[in-house]
């Protein structure tokens, strides 16, 4: 099996220092506690970060996201934007990183006074937690590309729990990886709840027809950074990009698919459903790599200029 997150063994990574509350720990002894409501309740949202020559990639991007999720779930942590910037930079110095590594940021509600729901319960303020690994992509997974197989489970409707939020509560999402592995996929393909082709358990979905790219409304799926990105650079560079609804067909006779995600950018997939997805030739994708590859040096660029 193979995932969109695999990465390159480092064993630096069992001697990281990781950021809990004001402290750098080592690895075996950075811990929360039992009554956080991110262990009891999934109550909490996370970004996930990569680190480039000293910079965070569409660090902004990734705050807007946090903090508006944090805002719609009542969640004020004290601290803004460049607070969390400073939070990460001492991790990543502390451990020696500067790039190729990949920063999972945690922030819950707290600690809870009684191990119960209610969120006036955690009375201790939020807990924040940085871990970030030496990590680089494997090579093999832009080579022979991902296996997705159609799922059961569905992104749901955003009143039950609106899938914008990059919530830790994943369960939903835990189950569509199940499937697919015990489908003989390596992630699963997950439909809106009217049976469109929607997001992967993990990444944002595209695919290719006719040179056009397509992907999902929107509606259903997590906002995610590098989806976005990818949009905006094919309507820059004059690559037909739709956000639509399609359905498995329109998917099973796609010319290219592939995944985005911070971890693995760009992530060709190789078939749906035991169904190659077109002849192996990828030139869109190949393109968009490219395009995204220099807006990562934009981006790096701008943060350094004075």
């Amino acid at each position: 099996m193979a995932t969109t997150h695999d990465a390159e063994l480092d064993a630096r990574n069992e001697e990281i220092l990781i950021y809990v509350d004001g402290e750098l720990l080592p690895k075996a002894e950075a811990k929360v506690s039992v009554y956080d409501s991110g262990f009891m309740l999934g109550d909490g949202m996370w970004e996930g970060m990569r680190l480039y020559d000293g910079h965070w990639a569409f660090f902004d991007d990734h705050m807007d996201r946090l903090f508006g999720s944090l805002k719609a779930v009542s969640l004020d942590i004290g601290i803004g934007p460049e607070d969390i910037r400073a939070i990460l930079d001492k991790t990543a110095a502390a451990n020696g990183m500067t790039s190729d590594a990949h920063c999972r940021l945690m922030i819950t509600r707290g600690r809870k006074a009684k191990p119960f729901q209610h969120p006036q319960l955690s009375q201790f303020g939020p807990t924040i937690v940085a871990i970030i690994e030496h990590s680089k992509p494997v090579d093999r997974l832009h080579s022979k590309g991902i296996r997705l197989a159609t799922v059961p489970q569905v992104r749901g409707m955003p009143m039950s729990q609106d899938a914008k939020f990059n919530s830790h509560s994943k369960l939903n999402c835990v189950i569509a990886c199940l499937q697919a592995e015990q489908a003989g996929a390596d992630e699963g393909l997950m439909l809106d709840p009217h049976g469109f082709v929607n997001t992967t358990n993990a990444c944002n979905f595209f695919i290719v027809r006719r040179g056009a790219v397509w992907t999902s409304t929107g509606d259903y799926c997590m906002n995610g950074v590098t989806r976005q990105k990818v949009i905006d650079l094919c309507r820059a560079d004059g690559i037909p990009i739709f956000e639509k609804n399609y359905s498995l067909y329109e998917a099973y006779s796609a010319d290219e698919a592939f995944l985005t995600g911070t971890f693995g950018a760009q992530t060709p997939v190789a078939e749906i459903d035991g169904k190659q997805i077109g002849t192996g030739a990828r030139p869109i994708m190949t393109r968009i790599q490219k395009l995204y590859k220099n807006l990562i040096a934009d981006d790096i660029a701008a943060q350094k200029a004075p």
